[in-house]
Parts: C-alpha cells; structure tokens; sequence
C-alpha cells in the first residue's frame, strides 16, 4: 500500500517542496518530491540556525559586501537542491525536477524601489544572469507590472520561469500571454518550460475579514475554488499548442493558516494534476495523516456555492489588497536576511 506521500504522486501531482535546507531536500527527495523553491524567508531562517556560518565566514573572507553575500549564500543552496532533483529532470527530459530562484524582492519595495522601467530592466538582466549555464532551475518573477511586463523577453531568451505571487486570473492570463509570445519568438521550444503559482490560503484568509457574508459552505473554499478556475482555464488554452513540456499551474501557499482547519486540505483539494509546492511541515502532515490521497482537483463545489463566490467576492478589492500585503511580505524578508547578514558578519569577525 502507497504512503501517504506516494499516493499524492500517483494521482497524477508533482510534489515540490517549499524549502532548499539540503536536509529537508534530501528527506523529501526520498518520499517522492521531485522539486523546490528558494526564498528570502528560506535562506534566512537556514542562516538562523548557524548551519552556514563556515560558508559565511568564507563569503566574508572574499570580501564580499551583505547584499552579494545574500545572493551567493542563496545560490549556493538552490545549487545544492538542482543537484538532488536533476535526475528527475533528466528522466522527464525536462518536465520536472527544477528549483526555483527568486529574483531580488527589493526591486518591488514600495518605499525603495527602482522606477517601473528600471525595474523591468534588471528583472531581465537577473533573470539572464542567475539562469545562465542551469537546466534544472527555474527564475521565480512575481506578478507586478514590472515582473509581468518582463517575461516577454525572459521567456524569448530561453529562460525558464516561475511567475510566482499570482492570485487572480487576470494576473494569470496576463503573465501566460507575455510568455508565449516570448516562447513564439525562439528558434526552438523543445525546452520551453513554464509554472504559475496560484497563491491559495491567502485568498481565504483574506475572505475570512473581507467577505464574512458568505455562507459556511462557501466560506473557506474560494482559494481552492479559484485555484481551479486558473487550472482550468491553463488546461484549455495549452491544450492545442503541441508543446513537448507541459505548462503547468503550482498550487503554492498550501499550508493552512486557520486553527482547526485539516493540515491536508489543500494537499487533498488539488490532488491528480499539475504541481504543489508544499511547505516541510505540511508534507510531514500528509504523511503521517495515514491518508490515500485521490483525484479532486477537477472536483468543484455544488452550483450554488460557485454562484456564491461568484457574487459575494469583491475580486477588485481582493486583488488589490492581497498584492499590497504580498508584496510587503516579498520585500521585508530581503531586508530582514541583509540585517541578518550583517549580524552575522559582526558575530564571526569577533
């Protein structure tokens, strides 16, 4: 009989985990995980732990400033973690086994960042640097106007990308539709390669303040249910283009945030397709649930709970309060891993 975990796999999903702690990667590499993601919080929380400190100590030895020390610490990590999946890279022929690098959050600091133009600009330059000479790693450009109006030409450079910080689908459709063009502009797609991950426990955190007209049954089910929607929706329109890798959603934020709620109810919501990037604690959870993980991700609510959402969620509203936090949440923890940095750099040098 299948674990947990395993079960998961076999309904059709590709399981990532949201960490590159090397020992973590190697934990979940042997249940069944075939990719990861890095990000500020990660790296900060591995430098936390004094884990690194001899690799810091060598950065500093170079004389390397916080910010470069940031940035190498964390390839250094991402490195570690391709290494473990490249061989599910190479026996899907590129389909799976990436870990994803996510590009400088301070350019969308809202009180620091670059101009709009400038900030495309170095999203294309960073994308292009930091995804030279990798097969197995995918550049993570969030949905703003700068990292949308970016993956055009991105994509059009051959870079393999993860449009990350998505909730809704005209944000989708809009990062979907700047990468194909891009994709369309290449000699060759036999390595095009492309992920979108749809931010869920948000959206109902975000309902739990903003939309407590809704009803019990649909209260709790608008991030699975719009999740769905967007995975439809990129079902429908790759389905024609006869690609050799499949563009496929990520189901990301998938650790539950109200108490009481089931670990697994998202694992289990988007079971049989695509991938979830699941933080540790939430595979830890699913695999000691003792649970057969099936099929349900293209299993929706009755008519009537959709109809609800459909007229009670204020999507304008959630949008734009939901890309506010995010991006607050995107840029503080570059700022807090830098101060981090520099702590750290007092601390070894005594």
């Amino acid at each position: 009989m299948p674990s947990p975990l395993q079960s998961l796999i076999q309904s059709g999903t590709k399981l990532w985990l949201d960490s590159v702690d090397p020992e973590l990667v190697a934990a979940n590499r042997a249940l069944g995980a075939t990719g990861a993601t890095s990000n500020p919080i990660i790296v900060g929380d591995l430098v936390k732990t004094g884990r690194f400190d001899r690799d810091l100590l060598e950065l500093l030895r170079r004389g390397l400033s916080d910010e470069a020390i940031a940035w190498e610490l964390t390839d250094q990590l991402v490195r570690s973690a391709q290494q473990v999946f490249h061989p599910a890279w190479h026996a899907t022929k590129g389909d799976d086994g990436y870990v994803s690098f996510e590009l400088d959050p301070l350019l969308e600091d809202l009180q620091l960042g670059p101009a709009h133009d400038i900030r495309v600009a170095r999203y294309i330059e960073l994308g292009r640097r930091w995804s030279k000479g990798h097969d197995n790693r995918m550049i993570k450009v969030p949905g703003t106007p700068a990292g949308l109006e970016s993956l055009e030409e991105l994509a059009a450079s051959g870079v393999t990308l993860n449009v990350t910080l998505l909730f809704l689908m005209r944000q989708y459709q809009a990062a979907r539709d700047a990468i194909w063009r891009g994709a369309q502009r290449r000699k060759s797609r036999e390595r095009f390669k492309s992920v979108y991950s749809i931010f869920v426990s948000r959206i109902d955190v975000y309902t739990e303040k903003h939309a407590p007209q809704l009803s019990p049954a649909a209260q709790g089910q608008v991030g699975i249910v719009n999740a769905k929607w967007i995975w439809q929706e990129n079902r429908r329109f790759w389905a024609d283009k006869r690609l050799p890798l499949a563009q496929e959603m990520i189901f990301a934020s998938t650790g539950t945030k109200k108490p009481g709620d089931d670990p697994c109810k998202y694992v289990a919501a988007f079971a049989g397709s695509d991938i979830e990037t699941n933080p540790p604690a939430t595979n830890d959870a699913a695999e000691k649930s003792g649970r057969t993980f099936t099929r349900q991700v293209d299993q929706f609510p009755p008519p009537a709970v959709l109809d609800e959402i459909r007229r009670k969620v204020d999507l304008v509203h959630l949008e734009k309060t939901l890309m506010a936090e995010g991006l607050q949440k995107f840029a503080d923890p570059q700022k807090a891993l830098l101060a981090l940095i520099a702590k750290k750099r007092s601390a070894l040098a005594a």
